[in-house]
């Protein structure tokens, strides 16, 4: 009998002996080589060849003519509106699958996290050390707002949006939740077993996107975790914040794109906006000259929101769920629809 014929999947992310294991032990089919990103623009034209799946950052792609068998690249990264106008991803028989879902873990503690610290008043206690400073209207200035009797409004309810959600639950809050089919509440992507929300059992109402403003009025919190499209470039204006709760607080952990930097400033300075935290940001590193930098009820982190030290075990454990369907012939985890851009 034949040898069935092999697999060849290119990883251009270093991967642990372990990882390695994990992949190739998976099937008698699979063929395994690792090479460092940095190396990929200068691998051989034979391993490009041979290629059919590409384990990638998505910092080099080759031309379409070096990857002749190439059927399915798998992103280690959630957002991919870099890739999107690559011109390898508009051949018809390369399927592109992002990694949303796969360090919701992280980024849902981040988020609570940011909630507390702002609704704890964090930032002015923390203001209020560096200055050796007591409060001493500490029980009108420092008044906290709890999560729990809150409205937390969740502005995109994916992969992220529903661990958020899941989260919130045990604290009591009420959760409002957007997404661009409020009809089908339920989630067919990548979910790790006991995270997220799959069946869509968190939220207390869903609303469509473009039902935004009517969602928000009644938030003390809003998180934004939206994908940077077309369509959600510079969503969140002037009229988006003058629609929000008077001293809400906002929360960004998806692109900086998605927010008029200019309008959020003007927000936090009036004190429409009680505080906001923001990991992302138009421009990053965010420049030294930035006003951003100056406000004092906003929290600022480097885009960190998605950081662990388990973070490829939660791709590569992606990786391997999606790669059991490919071997099957079954529907593939995350495939981006080029034309919504995620």
């Amino acid at each position: 009998m034949d040898a069935k014929p092999k697999i060849e999947i290119l990883s251009t992310i270093s991967l642990t002996e372990e990882q390695i294991k994990q992949i190739q032990s998976l099937d008698e089919r699979v063929k395994l080589d690792v090479y460092k990103s940095k190396d990929a623009s200068k691998l051989s034209e034979e391993i490009w060849r041979k290629t059919e799946v590409l384990l990638t950052s998505g910092a080099y792609l080759p031309p379409v003519e070096k990857v002749p068998n190439l059927r399915w690249i798998q992103s280690s990264w959630a957002g991919v509106e870099t890739l999107i106008d690559n011109p390898l991803l508009q051949e018809k028989n390369i399927s592109i699958t992002n990694a949303s879902g796969a360090a919701i873990s992280q980024m849902g503690e981040y988020v609570i996290m940011m909630l507390l610290m702002l609704g704890h008043k964090m930032p002015q206690m923390i203001r209020a050390q560096s200055e050796k400073r007591w409060v001493e209207d500490k029980h009108i200035s420092l008044m906290p707002k709890e999560l729990r009797g809150s409205t937390v409004g969740i502005v995109g309810y994916g992969s992220i949006g529903r661990e958020i959600a899941r989260l919130l639950y045990a604290y009591g809050a009420t959760v409002l939740a957007s997404k661009r089919d409020a009809m089908h509440p339920e989630d067919s992507g990548y979910t790790p077993e006991g995270l997220g929300d799959p069946h869509g059992n968190y939220f207390h109402r869903l609303y469509p996107n473009e039902a935004l403003q009517g969602m928000i009025k009644d938030c003390d919190f809003v998180v934004l975790t939206l994908p940077h499209t077309r369509e959600t470039e510079c969503l969140f204006t002037k009229d988006i914040f003058d629609a929000m709760k008077p001293g809400a607080y906002f929360v960004n952990v998806s692109r900086g794109q998605l927010v008029d930097e200019d309008a959020l400033i003007e927000a936090l300075n009036s004190g429409q906006l009680g505080g906001a935290a923001l990991d992302v940001f138009s421009k990053e590193p965010l420049p030294p000259e930035s006003p951003l930098w100056t406000q004092p009820n906003l929290i600022i982190t480097p885009h960190i929101s998605a950081y662990s030290v388990k973070m490829m075990d939660q791709v590569v454990a992606l990786f391997i769920e999606n790669l059991k369907r490919y071997l099957k012939g079954q529907p593939l985890y995350n495939l981006v629809d080029l034309e919504q851009g995620y």
